[in-house]
């Protein structure tokens, strides 16, 4: 005897053909992966700053920028810029040819 699970996904639809459904399946798959790839894991606090940063003038946007990568401010975190990297490259955030590419515009 055949029992009705209200869990269960429809796949089939009403009246789609096989093809369609594998489209549609194919096409959900790519949505997932692009906001994957779009929105890297970040903490609360840094999504707050990440909302922050997206919502600015981009004059404002750019004038803070050069603020932060002034040169005293990267000596000065020196050690938590490289651990940063050192982490990201570890984890797979970022390959070996990037971290050197950001050592050296950074002049670390």
């Amino acid at each position: 005897m055949w029992k009705w699970n209200p869990f269960k996904k429809n796949n089939q639809g009403n009246g789609n053909s096989v093809g369609q459904t594998v489209s549609a399946q194919q096409s959900s798959v790519s949505k997932k992966s692009k906001k994957t790839i779009q929105q890297p894991k970040m903490g609360m606090l840094q999504r707050l700053a990440m909302k922050k940063l997206e919502n600015m003038n981009p004059e404002e946007r750019n004038k803070l920028m050069q603020k932060f990568l002034s040169p005293e401010n990267i000596q000065k975190n020196k050690g938590q810029i490289l651990a940063a990297m050192q982490q990201m490259k570890t984890s797979g955030q970022i390959t070996a040819d990037q971290y050197e590419e950001a050592k050296k515009r950074l002049g670390i």
